[in-house]
């Protein structure tokens, strides 16, 4: 079975003083993802980071809720994580082991945090792991823009040296070309 990850896709995240690249296409590419995939009989799972250890995207809290252009449905799964590596202390291993999950889809926020992150703890956890090149978005970072950043961990993760298979870094358009 397959599952898609939606990684941090969170009003703290997406404020004026927090631009992401390209997030009303990222937005639109998850949701098709999404669609898909429930159609599909795979699973969708969106993570939530709860930043209750730095006082800040407390669960409940307006800044904590997804993007509201982002359609969660009620039998999406929402798993919450205190940590970047959205398996580190969470439900999510625990939810694709009993799914039955072997191949992961991510997308999300923030590329060089919580998407790194989740890929490489994935890894190690064997899972099979397709990256949407244009399904996860970033902020600019110390005068690299943020397409700069993104292209550099795509490259990272294509050039990763697998545990099971090689990371697959695909773009949308090539993972579901039928939905373009």
């Amino acid at each position: 079975m397959k599952a898609i990850l939606v990684i941090d896709m969170q009003k703290i995240s997406f404020t004026p003083k927090t631009p992401r690249f390209d997030t009303e296409g990222v937005v639109k590419r998850i949701n098709l993802l999404t669609e898909f995939f429930r159609k599909n009989g795979d699973k969708v799972i969106f993570i939530q980071h709860d930043g209750a250890k730095q006082n800040e995207c407390l669960p409940g809290t307006e800044e904590w809720e997804i993007l509201d252009p982002l359609n969660v449905l009620k039998e999406d799964c929402i798993i919450s994580k205190t940590a970047n590596d959205s398996f580190y202390n969470s439900k999510l291993d625990e939810f694709l082991i009993a799914s039955e999950v072997n191949d992961i889809v991510i997308t999300g926020c923030a590329t060089d945090f919580c998407v790194d992150s989740t890929i490489k703890s994935a890894l190690t956890r064997n899972y099979n792991i397709t990256v949407i090149s244009n399904g996860h978005t970033t902020a600019s970072r110390h005068g690299i823009s943020a397409q700069m950043v993104i292209d550099l961990y795509n490259w990272i993760w294509s050039e990763m040296i697998p545990v099971n298979e090689k990371i697959k870094v695909v773009r949308f358009e090539d993972y579901i070309p039928q939905l373009v």
